[in-house]
């Protein structure tokens, strides 16, 4: 019967589940304590029967020396693992030290329990709800025996007999709810006889060697056999047979039917299984299937005025990031709790994903802003509360990991603002989940590597150099695999430390960096101006060899970018073997594989590459991850975090993520970095603008941070604001030029009149955008921003042709003439003589066809901060070029920037302090 029906229904249901996701299949685990014979026979049956219909069936031995502990945390670890679609407990326990069966057995999680044998499965059967729990096998296997005779089983008089837990409880729940009258018989039943000759549908399984005779069986009825006991038989070899708890033989002249034993109940009792552990996996996939969201949103108590960020931030309770992390799809096993409201997601995410399509992608940049900001941040949690409490569409959002130096510095907090922010905000800007520790870790162990390297080559011989390089251990030398990397790279094809040559010695231990060619910096995430040049060295164990060194801030370090710019773990790890620390003496590129630190790298950034999720203030999701500054890098958040939350949206969902400062900065290296490594391709631009930045592109007075707003500011002045329009256009013109919609988000201040927000409307549309929209989410959080997210789906749904400015096989200050021609507005470029010397030198190296990342000022279109509007007439001066080759592109230095910000007179730290009563921090923003 098994192998004639239910198997073939079985296997086209897992060939129908293969179908709607190639990489999927049902996964059985079968834990067994001991090594019982008999059942070692059952699992073999069960595992056959897996195979047959495409279950993946693993069997999980524990010794009989198991503990119970030892059994449960199996039993966790299996019902935490989202591949594992049921869980069998093989009956008994055989073990030596004492085990408490039911514990054990309701340790299973009830929808992993597909022998139906937790108290919560079992509970919901005797309710009546059968289409919520799983139904045990033997009693299912009865029904489905009962059924395939014909005899309707309503109205019937039904007994059984046992009321084990396993067979014969669960078997009266299931004959009642199938409207029998159920009688049930036990040991100490009186007139048994007389019970069993009432049924028309007659279940024993009692555990006695044929103890219910024929002459007690109702003519016609229908009768299942679910006993095994094994009786003395000369005639067998085994000197015993196996019989039920019906005498077969006499019981067969009064049955209408009647089950044999072996061979009737058992096969059942497995198909059974099978069909559970389908039924486990069907349940699976429907509950999480991507894009299909179940989420809860959280209601604003908005107030007037608006109160301060803090303020707003702790108004609000999160959700407990588990439930977040469910709502959105989130496998329990695909997430690591980083306490109640941040975690991190893992990357084998990507692999169960993979199939799915992607929703649309949107990128938030903005105008040449004042130094006060215009809201990018705020903009992007204000859209994506929109997209998802108010137009209830799947929506993630994607930003930055801020640095800890400004939030202690002059500008405190990074989460967004007013009613459109990241909460909790004190874990969004201290420290979060240690991300940028550990580059700082990374980065500063590079810098020691090199340091402590050029002074042992300086202090050694060649062979004593090769033999702390390559150290006699047990009695032998044998170089490390990352030493085999240097040696392949070297040319030399061998792998005995004692076969290389005098001249191959030299080549593997001397790296001969030039010390005033090590272009590596150490960091730290805190201004402080005077690590921005150093002396090192100046201990007297360091035998002289001083250099000048210099500090950057982490978030400058390659490393962040490797971060922001991987695509695995695997890809990472080649990204930080590919960074260039040095230049040897022969002009040879040095990296950190040469060095020997790269897989110590990895190590140390392995929990670093996985996304953090967090939430909105209404309850949307967030991922955090990466912060490369958005100068002399990037300044995007990290692929990784984008891909993954495309993913989770589904094919109608969005994905918003912001680009650092203006268009010309972050939008730009979006486009031509981020999105030709990651093969992204954006839906929608949406250019935040403000009344006051226009105005000062306008030629409105000086804009200071800290100062208040001269009036021209807070006053209505339409011909400024429509002079300073053209920085606008410029950037609508730059974000169009990749072939993309726009959208322009006009931020309104209080102090902004309803004339001003409509001429920027205006301009803007005659200026080529798709629509431009007026938005108050500081104020009213996604509400504020309803007309935004409406205006988004409506330009993702138009006509896109996205394509790059440059191609990266162009010469290199080929591609830096095209940046600043089409997208600064500048006449030309000129390459000073160091920028000069660079191109040639990373041309030598094979660092040509490398992406570009100019760093330059965010306060202009052009090199010089103080030009605003749209200048033009302006020649780009490149002073140098260096290369973040374990990233991915080159970075041409246009003016000077200082890569670790100092203090101001008085920092944010006067406002930041901590009740310790209530362990809250104040004063952070």
């Amino acid at each position: 019967f098994f192998k004639r029906g239910v198997r073939a229904r079985l296997k086209k249901e897992v060939e129908e589940m293969k179908a709607q996701d190639p990489n999927f299949s049902p996964g059985l685990v079968i834990l067994q304590v001991g090594d019982r014979d008999d059942s070692n026979l059952y699992i073999s049956m069960k595992i056959k029967a897996a195979a047959e219909i495409g279950i993946n069936a693993t069997h999980m031995r524990l010794p009989k020396t198991a503990t119970e502990n030892e059994v449960l945390e199996r039993i966790r670890e299996v019902n935490e693992n989202s591949s594992i679609h049921g869980l069998i407990v093989q009956l008994p326990l055989d073990s030596v030290n004492k085990m408490d069966t039911e514990k054990v057995t309701n340790a299973v999680a009830p929808e992993k329990d597909v022998d139906g044998l937790t108290s919560i499965n079992a509970g919901k059967l005797a309710r009546g709800d059968l289409g919520d729990c799983f139904l045990p096998c033997t009693p299912n296997g009865c029904m489905e025996l009962i059924k395939r005779t014909g005899v309707s089983i309503a109205g019937k008089k039904a007994v059984v007999v046992g009321r084990s837990k396993i067979v014969g409880a669960p078997m009266h729940d299931l004959l009642l709810w199938s409207h029998a009258t159920v009688t049930i018989c036990h040991s100490r039943t009186a007139n048994l006889s007389e019970e069993v000759s009432k049924a028309d549908i007659l279940v024993v399984g009692i555990g006695k060697a044929e103890m219910v005779k024929g002459d007690w069986i109702k003519k016609g009825a229908v009768v299942i056999d679910c006993g095994i006991n094994h009786v003395p038989d000369e005639s067998k070899p085994s000197g015993k047979r196996v019989v039920g708890d019906v005498d077969y033989t006499s019981a067969k002249e009064q049955a209408g039917f009647i089950t044999p034993v072996p061979g009737g109940v058992g096969p059942m009792t497995v198909a059974m299984l099978m069909a559970n552990t389908v039924l486990g996996a069907k349940r699976f996939l429907d509950s999480h299937q991507p894009g299909k969201w179940s989420i809860s949103y959280t209601e604003l108590n908005l107030q007037k005025p608006v109160p301060s960020d803090i303020v707003i931030s702790r108004s609000c309770v999160p959700k407990p990031i588990d439930c977040m992390a469910r709502e959105v799809g989130l496998l329990s096993d695909e997430v690591e709790l980083y306490g109640k409201t941040k975690a991190k997601v893992q990357l084998s995410i990507m692999k169960r994903l993979q199939a799915q399509p992607d929703g649309k992608y949107v990128v938030v940049t903005g105008i040449t802003p004042t130094p006060l900001g215009e809201g990018k941040s705020t903009t992007t949690i204000g859209l994506v509360q929109a997209l998802g409490a108010h137009l209830k569409l799947n929506v993630f959002a994607c930003v930055r990991q801020p640095s800890q130096g400004p939030t202690f510095g002059i500008k405190g907090g990074a989460a967004g603002g007013g009613y459109s922010q990241v909460i909790p905000m004190e874990e969004f800007n201290l420290h979060l989940t240690g991300d940028i520790h550990a580059i700082t870790a990374a980065n500063n162990l590079v810098a020691a590597a090199i340091d402590a390297r050029i002074f042992h080559e300086n202090t050694q011989t060649d062979k004593a150099l090769y033999n702390r390089l390559v150290p006699i251990n047990g009695g032998q030398r044998q170089f490390s695999p990352i030493q085999i990397n240097r040696l392949k790279k070297l040319g030399i094809e061998k792998t005995d430390p004692n076969t290389l040559t005098d001249e191959e010695v030299t080549r593997f231990a001397r790296l001969d960096m030039n010390p005033e060619a090590v272009t590596w910096q150490r960091v730290l995430d805190t201004n402080d101006r005077f690590l921005r040049k150093i002396t090192i060295g100046q201990s007297p164990t360091e035998k002289g060899f001083t250099r000048e060194a210099q500090f950057d801030i982490t978030v400058a370090s390659e490393i962040m970018a490797v971060l922001a710019l991987t695509s695995s773990l695997a890809d990472m790890r080649q990204r930080l073997a590919n960074m260039v620390v040095a230049t040897s003496k022969s002009g040879q590129p040095i990296t950190t594989e040469d060095l020997g630190v790269s897989g110590a790298l990895a190590v140390l950034m392995r929990d670093a590459i996985k996304p953090n999720l967090m939430q909105t203030l209404e309850g949307t999701p967030v991922f955090v991850h990466a912060g490369p500054f958005a100068n002399i890098a990037h300044g995007n958040s990290s692929i990784l975090a984008d891909k993954i939350a495309l993913k989770l949206v589904g094919p109608e969902g969005f994905v918003v993520t912001e680009a650092g400062f203006g268009a010309d900065i972050g939008m730009e290296k979006f486009f031509n970095i981020k999105c030709r490594y990651s093969g992204l391709r954006p839906h929608v631009v949406v250019l935040v603008a403000t009344v006051r930045a226009l105005k000062m592109h306008g030629g409105g007075p000086k804009v200071t941070a800290g100062m208040p707003l001269p009036k021209e500011y807070v006053e209505e002045n339409l011909e400024l604001l429509e002079t300073g329009c053209g920085n606008m256009k410029k950037q609508i013109e730059n974000a169009r030029l990749f072939g993309v919609p726009v959208v322009v988000a006009v931020n309104a201040f209080k102090t902004d009149t309803q004339a001003e927000l409509e001429l920027i409307c205006s301009v803007a549309k005659a200026a080529g955008a798709f629509d431009a929209v007026r938005c108050s989410h500081w104020a009213e959080g996604g509400a504020g921003a309803v007309a935004l997210g409406q205006a988004v789906q409506r330009a993702s749904e138009s006509p896109s042709d996205f394509k790059f400015l440059y191609d990266v096989e162009l010469p290199i200050a080929d591609k830096i003439r095209i940046i600043a021609q089409k997208i600064y507005g500048a006449d030309d470029i000129e390459l000073l003589p160091e920028a000069q010397r660079k191109v040639e030198l990373y041309t030598k190296q094979g660092f040509g066809n490398l992406p570009i990342c100019m760093a330059k000022t965010h306060l202009s279109l052009s090199h010089d901060a103080d030009k605003k509007g749209v200048p033009t007439g302006f020649v780009v001066p490149v002073r140098d070029i260096k290369a973040s080759v374990g990233a991915g592109f080159l970075f041409p230095l246009v003016g000077t920037m200082p890569t670790i910000p100092g203090l101001p007179t008085r920092p944010c730290f006067y406002d930041i302090d901590l009740d310790p009563e209530t362990e809250q921090v104040n004063g952070l923003f």
